[in-house]
């Protein structure tokens, strides 16, 4: 059973940061690419950062250069460092793996940025 589970969600003032995480247990966690998503209210669930089996990342636009997406193989974890979150940051935070052609989804951890 694939079993995705995010933390580290929160509210926090813009200019701050947080980190999140995923733990998935359920898959040969080394050999998949990661990915965090997100979904703001009224929103469609846009990608936001990508890491490969071999540590390569990539990120969406709006987030390049503030956000890192790194990854644990020994704790099977996958993490998101937010930094010089704007209220635009907010929504609720995925993470996401396929399988066998299969998506799997975390139920997700709110972040909202607000003064």
């Amino acid at each position: 059973q694939v079993r995705l589970v995010e933390r580290g969600g929160g509210l926090v003032q813009p200019g701050g940061s947080l980190r999140l995480s995923c733990a998935i247990s359920g898959i040969n966690f080394r050999i998949h690419p990661l990915d965090w998503y997100r979904q703001a209210p009224g929103e469609q669930r846009v990608l936001v950062a990508r890491i490969t089996q071999s540590g390569s990342a990539d990120y969406a636009d709006s987030v390049r250069g503030r956000f890192t997406i790194s990854r644990d193989n020994v704790r099977n974890t996958v993490y998101l460092q937010m930094n010089s979150l704007k209220p635009e940051d907010t929504a609720v935070y995925y993470c996401h793996v396929q399988r066998g052609g299969i998506d799997f989804w975390g139920r997700g951890t709110q972040v909202t940025v607000s003064s």
